[in-house]
C-alpha cells in the first residue's frame, strides 16, 4: 500500500496533521514510538490559552491566533475544554498595575470573545478569591481562559483521523526512511512491522525532531535551530480556598500557575529551564519541587509542604529557536514548518507550536503540502466538533443533565465525570449497562471493566498508564494499594 503521509509522532501536532489531512481525502498512517500524547503533549499546564505573558515579547500575532483558537476549539469540544477564571494578584516585585492594565485590554481584545468574559480589576481582601492568598495580596485582576485534558485533546484527534480512515499505529517506531522510486520508503518497528510507502512524509517527532531527522539523507535534514526548554510540575492536594485559578509573578520575571485539577487537587507549575538530555527520561529534579513550593508560599496562606505532593511530572518543549540569546521562558512558542523536497518526495518537519495552535498548525501544514496533493480537499476542522463534541444547544452542563435524565441507575457525579471524557459518546462507554453492576469490575475512582474495554478497543491504550494517567486521571484517586490492584486487573484485559 502507498500512503499519501505518513506521520511520525503521535503528539498533539501529529494528531492535528493526521486528522487534517485524512478529513481532506488523504490515505494517512500515523506512528508513534510510545503512546498518543505519552511525552510532551501531556505534561503540559492543560491550558487552552492565549498566552498573556507572550505580549511582553511582542508576540501579538502569535496571542491573536491563541486567542481565536480558544474560541474554536471550545466550541468543538466543550466536554474537554472548560473556562477557567484566573485571579493575578499585583505584586510590588511583578509587573505594573499600567503594565497589567495594557496587557489585559490587549488580551480582551486581540482575539473576538464570544464564550470567555472580559478581564477586570478586584479588591482581594473582599472577594472570596482572595481568601486562599496571603493578606499582603489586596488588589489585583480576573480574567478568563480555558483548562484542557490535554492526553484526551491528543487521542480525540487521533480518534478523529482513524473515523476518516487514517491507520494510527502506536508502540510503532521508526526505523529509517529514504525515497526510492519517488516516494519515501518508511521501515517500521513494534506494534506493525514491515515497509510501507508515503508520497509524503511528516517529522513531527516533537522533542525528538532532530534525533529522527539524523535518520534521513543529509539533504532532507532541517537546518532550523531548536531549543529544548523542560517544564515540570506538581499536583497536590486542592489548596485551601482556591477554586479559582491564579498566575503567580515571581520576583526573576517568571509566572507560575496554580490551577484547580480534577475534583481534589491544585496543578501548579511550570518551571522552564534549558534541557539537553533524554527527553525520554524526563523528571522534575528536587531543586524544580522546591522552586515551585517556595513560590506557592510566596502567595497562599495555606500552601503545599513538599510532603503534601502527590504526582508530579515533566515534558520537554521543542521551541524553534529564532533568538538564542533569550533565556528559557522568553523563547516564542509560535511554530516553524520547513518542506524539502531535494530527495525528490516532500519531508514537512515540524518545530515548536503549543497545544492551543495545533489546529492552526495542522491547517498551515497542508497548506504547505497542498502543490504535492491538489486534489485534496478543503480546510473542515474549524467548524467540526472533536468525536464526543457534539453536546447540543445547552452546553455541556445541559448534556449532563440530559444523560442524567436517560440513565438514572447511575449517580450524577460518576455520569458527569464521563460526560467530561467522551461528552456525546458516553452512550458508547455505557453500552446497554443499566447501573453500575453492569460495567463489570470496579478497579476505584469510578473506573470500570467496561471503560477499560473501551479505551482499549476505540482509544489505543495499551498499558495501565495509558488508562490511569493519560486516557483518565483515576490514578490520582486511588490508594496505593487500589493502583497495584487496578494495574494487575488492566494487565490481565490487555
Amino acid at each position: 500500500m502507498i500512503y499519501d503521509l505518513v506521520v511520525v509522532g503521535g503528539g498533539i501536532n501529529g494528531a492535528g496533521i493526521a486528522a487534517d489531512a485524512a478529513g481532506r481525502g488523504l490515505k494517512v498512517l500515523l506512528a508513534e514510538k510510545g503512546d498518543l500524547g505519552g511525552a510532551t503533549s501531556s505534561a503540559s499546564s492543560k491550558l487552552i490559552h492565549g498566552g498573556l505573558r507572550y505580549l511582553e515579547h511582542f508576540e501579538f500575532r502569535l496571542v491573536r491566533e491563541a486567542l481565536e483558537e480558544r474560541e474554536v476549539l471550545l466550541a468543538n469540544a466543550g466536554h474537554i475544554i472548560w473556562p477557567q477564571r484566573f485571579v493575578l494578584p499585583q505584586t510590588a516585585a511583578g509587573r505594573s498595575t499600567l503594565m497589567l492594565r495594557a496587557g489585559l485590554f490587549l488580551y480582551d481584545h486581540l482575539g473576538h470573545r464570544k464564550r470567555i468574559p472580559a478581564s477586570q480589576a478586584v479588591n482581594l481582601r473582599r472577594d472570596p478569591a482572595g481568601y486562599a492568598l496571603r493578606p499582603e495580596f489586596m488588589q489585583g485582576f480576573f480574567y478568563w481562559d480555558c483548562r484542557v485534558d490535554d492526553a484526551r485533546l491528543v487521542v480525540l484527534n487521533a480518534r478523529a483521523a482513524a473515523d476518516r480512515g487514517a491507520d494510527i499505529a502506536t508502540r510503532t517506531r521508526v526505523v529509517s526512511a529514504r525515497v526510492g522510486d519517488g516516494v519515501w520508503r518508511v521501515v517500521l518497528d513494534g506494534g506493525r512491522e514491515g515497509e510501507v510507502c508515503a508520497r509524503a512524509l511528516v517529522n513531527a517527532a516533537g522533542p525528538w525532531v532532530s534525533s529522527f531527522g539524523g535518520k534521513l539523507a543529509s539533504s532532507a535534514r532541517s537546518g532550523v535551530p531548536l531549543r529544548l526548554v523542560k517544564g515540570s510540575h506538581i499536583v497536590v492536594p486542592r489548596i485551601s480556598g482556591a477554586n479559582d485559578a491564579y498566575l503567580c509573578q515571581n520576583a526573576d520575571g517568571r509566572v507560575v500557575f496554580a490551577i484547580p485539577y480534577e475534583e481534589r487537587f491544585s496543578l501548579i507549575g511550570t518551571t522552564e529551564i534549558a534541557f539537553d538530555g533524554d527527553p525520554g527520561g524526563v523528571a522534575i529534579s528536587a531543586e524544580e519541587e522546591d522552586y515551585l513550593l517556595a513560590l506557592a508560599r510566596q502567595f497562599f496562606a495555606k500552601p503545599p509542604e513538599r510532603a503534601d505532593i502527590v504526582w508530579s511530572f515533566a515534558g520537554v518543549r521543542p521551541l524553534f529557536d529564532d533568538d538564542r540569546t533569550a533565556s528559557a521562558g522568553a523563547v516564542s512558542r509560535d511554530y516553524r514548518l520547513e518542506v524539502n523536497d531535494d530527495e525528490g518526495a516532500p519531508l514537512l518537519t515540524v518545530l515548536g507550536g503549543k497545544l492551543t495552535t495545533y489546529r492552526r498548525l495542522a491547517e498551515a501544514a497542508m497548506a504547505k503540502l497542498k502543490r504535492y496533493f491538489p486534489a485534496m480537499g478543503p480546510a473542515w476542522t474549524a467548524s467540526t466538533p472533536l468525536p464526543g463534541g457534539n453536546l447540543g444547544a445547552q452546553g455541556l452542563e445541559g448534556f449532563i443533565r440530559g444523560l442524567c435524565r436517560e440513565h438514572r441507575g447511575f449517580d450524577s457525579a460518576f455520569l458527569g465525570r464521563l460526560a467530561r471524557r467522551y461528552g456525546s459518546r458516553v452512550d458508547d462507554v455505557l453500552g446497554d449497562a443499566r447501573d453500575m453492576h453492569d460495567l463489570g469490575a470496579a478497579f476505584g475512582a469510578g473506573l470500570s471493566e467496561r471503560e477499560v474495554i473501551y479505551l482499549r478497543d476505540q482509544e489505543w491504550a495499551r498499558d495501565a498508564e495509558d488508562v490511569l494517567w493519560r486516557r483518565t486521571k483515576c490514578g490520582l484517586g486511588m490508594s496505593a494499594e487500589q493502583r497495584r490492584a487496578a494495574e494487575e486487573m488492566i494487565a490481565r484485559l490487555f
